[in-house]
């Protein structure tokens, strides 16, 4: 069974970092998407960004420049790194998993979830 746990959640000032990571067991990620969601209060899930099976990645608009995604193969780990945090970045931040291919963030497209980490970012 493959499972997802996310860590790296925290709180911080505008213009701070974190990195959130993804272990994943079960499978390996090679041969999977990766993606980030987030979701704040009231609001619909999210696709942050995504990287597929070859390494191909993908942000969405609004965090182009600031966040970027990468895999350890070897560790079985994704990581977002995160830079220059604005507040309307705070959100839970969930990974997901689906085989090969990415889905432009289709929620039900993905399989498999992480059960999410908390960001806050205050001005």
């Amino acid at each position: 069974q493959v499972q997802l746990v996310e860590s790296g959640g925290g709180s911080v000032q505008t213009g701070g970092s974190l990195r959130l990571s993804c272990v994943v067991s079960g499978s390996v990620i090679n041969r999977y998407c990766m993606a980030w969601f987030r979701q704040a209060p009231g609001k619909e899930r999210e696709g942050v960004a995504e990287v597929d099976y070859l390494g191909r990645t993908k942000y969405t608009d609004s965090v182009k420049g600031r966040f970027t995604i990468s895999k350890d193969n070897v560790a079985n780990t994704f990581y977002l790194q995160m830079n220059s945090l604005q507040p309307e970045d705070s959100a839970m931040y969930y990974c997901a998993a689906r085989s090969l291919f990415c889905r432009n963030w289709a929620i039900n497209e993905y399989t498999y979830w992480g059960q999410g980490t908390q960001v806050t970012v205050s001005s």
